[in-house]
């Protein structure tokens, strides 16, 4: 039970709820139903699949996901990935781009899955905030030039973000674009955002039926603006997706920027909902959860999907209380696909690509990228990088030089800390680092001496370094060196051997080295290591001062303490 959620949730579920989770599943219909139709279009893949990638994860997600107001499909923040592989595999087949895209959502269900059974949910907390608004800044760039031709009235076949741009500011100049497309699109988009300020108005719904019935009515489609046309009636059937093996490799590396994304997006959304709505979450459940939505997408044509933070916060407005309001939707795109398939034929492209276009606009972060400026800026600057490798580089590079970017800001902090030499300061508690307090005062012949971070192999030189510095840059002869490990949370093998040479070395010259509050998992490991036995039990002190008073007990040097004065 504990791995099918959604189970737990209906045993409980209240006959209250129902009329409020049926209200708000009518409401997410006229929202999922265009969505989902313009994500595939964005995705490189034909209308009727983003209805197919909505109906069968939102049942999946309804009995693995765990938390109980989240709604899932596809998602802007995907298309430019999915674009991305599909593209340039699919040689514009519409059935190649489809298992293409269907194998995609397997791998990153079956890679999803997989890290969430194996409980590695805390993998996305890897990638900081401002590295989340780098990535995500530059896929809604990306988005957006993929979906500007379309408002235009117009297509451009160029690759990569430069090229897009040159090739639309190109046909632009050449008078490529058609004045009553753009005349739809523009008037779609200003509609969808302005009624972007009043969440319990269907504005989605009622921009593109606006565009739709002026299309119908004045036949506008003569004029070169481009339709849906009608869909395919009745509901998916099951298919595996097959694709050639030569396709391997980009569909891997798609999968896991897929994966990488919806799952951070997915996790911060679910914890968002979970403190509002006071309910836990398991963030590898979360994971279990995304994957199943996701093998259900692949086994019934349809491709990637996420969590979507515009189409939530609808479902919360209009008084969801379970995912039965997801279930709702599911059954009602079902209905729409059964029994009135040619209703949405003209649709304009124009106006899809405008439900693009500001949804790509709602990813855009700058208010608190100011806010990040203002307080620490290599931290904007490393937003900035992480940007420019999207824009420049593409969607799937660019994640992938983000990761880089996220492990390498993970180490640097553990690579080279910060360390101290500890003095004591008249009248206040305890012995502090004597670059920030000058008046700090120093026992004769002892050095107190804190490493900031845990030891391991990549620091432990700079550890030895340290420490002899210190000694040298003692005003007076050293005879003990305590380490004030307290902050030290672990140790590995290559940092245990750096420290029996460094014990070697100072010994060499008459120092002992000593640890101070060193935590009992760090000794532990040093038993392991065969050091705790090597060094002796004396070795290890409580706190600093017990190593102090123990330090003056062997050496009676000239020393007034304020606190026994």
């Amino acid at each position: 039970m504990h791995w099918l959620p959604g189970l737990n949730t209906f045993r409980s579920y209240q006959s209250e709820w129902l009329r409020r989770d049926v209200v708000a599943g009518l409401v997410m219909t006229t929202m999922l139903v265009p969505v989902g139709i313009a994500y595939a279009e964005a995705s490189g893949l034909p209308g009727i699949n983003g209805l197919y990638a909505t109906i069968v994860p939102l049942l999946a997600y309804a009995l693995f996901g765990p938390s109980r107001i989240l709604i899932l499909g596809p998602d802007s923040a995907l298309a430019a990935v999915i674009l991305t592989v599909v593209l340039p595999l699919s040689a514009g087949q519409p059935d190649r781009a489809v298992a293409l895209a269907g194998m995609m959502a397997l791998i990153s269900g079956l890679l999803c899955i997989g890290t969430g059974l194996a409980r590695l949910g805390f993998i996305t907390e890897l990638l900081s905030k401002p590295i989340r608004y780098g990535y995500m800044n530059g896929i809604a760039l990306t988005v957006l030039l993929s979906q500007i031709p379309k408002l235009l009235g117009f297509s451009v076949k160029a690759e990569g973000p430069l090229r897009q741009t040159w090739g639309i500011l190109k046909a632009v100049v050449a008078g490529n674009t058609n004045s009553v497309t753009l005349a739809i699109g523009l008037g779609t988009l200003v509609l969808i955002l302005f009624l972007k300020r009043w969440p319990r108005v269907p504005g989605i719904l009622l921009a593109v039926v606006t565009a739709t019935v002026v299309v119908a009515v004045f036949k506008l489609s003569s004029t070169g603006v481009t339709v849906l046309g009608p869909l395919p009636p009745g509901l998916p059937s099951p298919k595996l997706p097959f694709v050639h093996i030569g396709d391997w490799t980009p569909l891997l590396m798609g999968s896991v920027a897929v994966a990488l994304v919806s799952f951070a997006d997915t996790s911060v959304l679910s914890r968002t909902y979970a403190v509002r709505l006071r309910t836990p979450v398991d963030p590898n459940q979360e994971m279990v959860g995304l994957g199943m939505a996701n093998l259900a997408a692949a086994f019934f044509q349809g491709f990637p999907i996420s969590s979507s933070s515009s189409r939530t916060p609808v479902a919360e407005a209009a008084g969801a209380k379970s995912q039965m309001t997801g279930v709702v939707g599911a059954i009602m795109i079902a209905l729409l696909l059964v029994f009135a398939p040619n209703l949405l034929q003209d649709l304009p492209n124009t106006a899809l690509a405008a439900v693009v276009i500001a949804s790509a606009i709602g990813l855009i972060e700058v208010s608190d990228l100011r806010r990040i400026y203002r307080i620490q800026q290599w931290e904007f600057w490393l937003s900035m990088v992480c940007f420019a490798g999207v824009a420049v580089l593409g969607a799937i590079p660019g994640i992938g030089l983000a990761i880089v970017i996220a492990v390498i800001e993970f180490l640097w902090d553990g690579w080279r800390p910060h360390s101290a030499v500890l003095g004591r300061v008249d009248h206040v508690k305890g012995y502090h680092d004597i670059s920030r307090y000058p008046q700090a005062r120093l026992v004769p012949g002892l050095v107190l001496f804190r490493w900031d971070a845990p030891l391991f192999f990549a620091n432990a030189e700079l550890f030895s370094k340290r420490i002899l510095d210190a000694v040298a840059s003692s005003s007076s002869p050293v005879r003990w060196l305590v380490v004030a490990a307290e902050p030290v949370t672990s140790v590995d093998v290559t940092a245990a051997d750096v420290v029996c040479e460094l014990v070697d070395n100072l010994e060499a010259v008459g120092i002992e080295l000593y640890f101070a509050e060193m935590k009992d998992p760090v000794k532990d490991k040093l038993k392991r290591f065969g050091l705790f036995a090597r060094f002796g039990e004396r070795t290890f002190f409580a706190t600093i001062g017990e190593a102090v008073r123990a330090y003056l007990a062997v050496h009676p040097v000239e020393w007034t303490d304020w606190e026994r004065s």
